[in-house]
């Protein structure tokens, strides 16, 4: 897995948010990876 650094920056200003989050993109782009390296993240925590 790449750790895409900039992708989890963005996605970290959303968290514990009332607000929809909505990950778009084409497929095979990684939009999985990027949601099990924030689960990785936020389980440490």
């Amino acid at each position: 897995m790449i750790k895409r650094d900039l992708y989890l920056n963005q996605l970290r200003g959303f968290i514990d948010k009332p607000l929809i989050k909505v990950i778009t993109g084409i497929r095979r782009s990684g939009k999985s990876v990027i949601l099990k390296l924030l689960k990785e993240e936020l389980l440490v925590r």
